[in-house]
């Protein structure tokens, strides 16, 4: 009996939990019939209306573009990822332009690079054909690092292209000419002006710098107008002349060339004794061929130009200062060599007695960025003059000055008289930290690949804007404002295309002479 209600109890319980599952379904049921068929609504929202989404930026669209597909193995595609540059391109210094890759701006400035760790010196080199805006983009250099406080010191304007811009930021313009200013070559410029202020151990250090600056000039002068180096015994006589005219005339005034040519045929005992000559007639052999290369600089081609004192010293304090010697190209290639040669040896004076200045605490420390364009003029004058270009711009990074120099091509390098001077002349291109390419032929990239190194692609790019693909009348030039700025061998060149504002459309056109009216 006790087992037959033991069994009735266990199938009552089944049944219970049976029941109470059949209750459960039937609820379930209930409610999935009372709830909205959600995936009908997530396929009404998958197809557009027929005029488009209504939000911003929606609206009917007549074509939909067919987006390009590409398969690659994890091998290949992971070198794509995240983006196909290199990386962001700098944004440190004036801006250039945008990446013609990625759109970035761009950003260029050789003493804000050089001050970021992103280069080892302030050099930059400008390369391109005539047309392709490499004064435009030295231009928009000297624009961008005046307005940061630097002074732009235009060594030689040849054509002019800068004379207006500097004289629109406020700069000081000199215009060298017959009839209009000169320059003493003699003449220690601010160098001069800051002993007075010194120690006279500093005074003295001072002195031998001045003189050193005196006798490379005058020689390079000299080499200029004999086309010939200047003998080691006539270099001696130089400087013992000079010497001699610097305890003459006791700062009461700078010594010129003309008082160099009277004291060396006038021929005191302490020029005779430099020369080792014994006699009036043996000394008169020795410098003969000196006093008539000094006689052609007073007398020549030159005359007119370096024979006097200087009538326009340079403004220390002005936001940019551009030497023009337009002018003087008039006259010959070898008066505008030697305009050349004379205004980067008192700008670079200038450089250097600021910061002697400003290492004394007397006035405020600044940076400079010095422009030299049309370099090929100066240093195919004569042999040697490389060697003089070369001296002033070697310790640039220690004076706080960028130098940005610009030339057609590397040609005009290699045209030099002796390999000596090309190869100083290849070291310019070498010690500069920064190469900016503007279009080139390709001949001239397998050159400039010798000394930067390049990938096919940026040759390639280079290459495209040397010229234009077709003879369409009035079609933009390819390469126009668009430059392949280089640092370095390992990193890859960045591409930017340079965008004018409507004052620099003004300010930097050079194509003036050439428009029609």
């Amino acid at each position: 009996m006790a087992i037959v209600d033991r069994q009735s109890r266990r199938e009552e319980r089944r049944q219970q939990r049976a029941e109470r599952k059949r209750l459960k379904q039937r609820q379930e049921q209930k409610e999935r019939a009372e709830r909205p068929d959600r995936s009908a609504e997530r396929d009404r929202e998958v197809i557009a209306p027929l005029l488009g989404w209504r939000h911003r930026g929606g609206g009917a669209s007549p074509n939909i573009p067919n987006a390009v597909e590409y398969q690659a193995t994890t091998a290949q595609a992971c070198g794509l990822f995240p983006f196909v540059t290199s990386s962001k391109p700098p944004s440190i210094g004036t801006p250039i332009g945008r990446d013609l890759l990625s759109g970035e701006v761009v950003c260029l400035d050789p003493m804000a690079w050089l001050r970021a760790g992103l280069i080892t010196n302030p050099g930059c080199f400008v390369l391109g054909q005539p047309g392709t805006g490499k004064s435009t983009f030295v231009k928009r250099l000297v624009t961008g690092a005046v307005a940061f406080g630097s002074q732009a010191i235009i060594l030689g304007d040849t054509k002019p292209d800068y004379t207006d811009l500097i004289g629109h930021l406020g700069g000081q313009v000199v215009r060298i000419g017959r009839g209009l200013d000169r320059i003493n070559p003699l003449d220690a410029g601010p160098l001069g002006g800051v002993m007075g202020r010194l120690t006279e151990v500093e005074r003295e250090k001072l002195r031998w710098e001045v003189r050193s600056r005196r006798i490379s000039l005058l020689m390079a002068l000299c080499t200029l107008v004999r086309e010939d180096r200047i003998a080691n015994a006539e270099e001696v006589v130089l400087g013992a002349a000079v010497d001699l005219l610097d305890e003459r005339l006791a700062g009461t005034r700078q010594p010129n060339v003309i008082d160099v040519l009277q004291v060396v045929e006038e021929g005191p005992e302490s020029l005779r004794s430099f020369a080792r000559a014994d006699t009036r007639d043996q000394y008169d052999k020795r410098v003969d061929d000196l006093v008539f290369t000094l006689r052609l600089l007073c007398t020549g081609s030159l005359a007119g130009v370096f024979d006097g004192e200087t009538t326009s010293p340079l403004d220390m304090e002005a936001p940019g200062i551009s030497v023009d010697i337009s002018r003087v190209g008039a006259a010959g290639d070898k008066l505008l060599t030697a305009a050349m040669l004379c205004t980067w040896s008192y700008g670079f004076g200038m450089v250097d007695a600021a910061a002697v200045l400003a290492e004394h605490g007397l006035i405020r420390r600044r940076s400079y960025i010095g422009v030299m364009d049309e370099l090929w003029r100066a240093l195919r004058g004569a042999p040697g003059l490389v060697e003089f270009a070369d001296s002033l711009t070697r310790l640039n990074r220690s004076k706080g000055m960028a130098s940005v120099m610009v030339t057609h091509s590397l040609g005009d390098l290699e045209a030099l008289a002796t390999e000596e001077d090309r190869a100083k002349a290849r070291g310019f291109v070498d010690r500069s930290a920064i190469t900016v390419l503007a279009g080139l032929p390709p001949r001239e990239l397998a050159s400039v690949n010798r000394i930067t190194p390049m990938t096919g692609p940026e040759q390639g790019l280079v290459a495209s804007w040397s010229s234009p693909d077709s003879w369409q009348p009035g079609a933009r030039h390819p390469g126009r404002g668009k430059y392949l700025i280089k640092t370095g061998a390992e990193r890859l060149g960045i591409p930017v295309q340079m965008t004018l504002t409507r004052d620099e459309l003004t300010l930097y056109d050079t194509d003036q002479a050439i428009r029609r009216e």
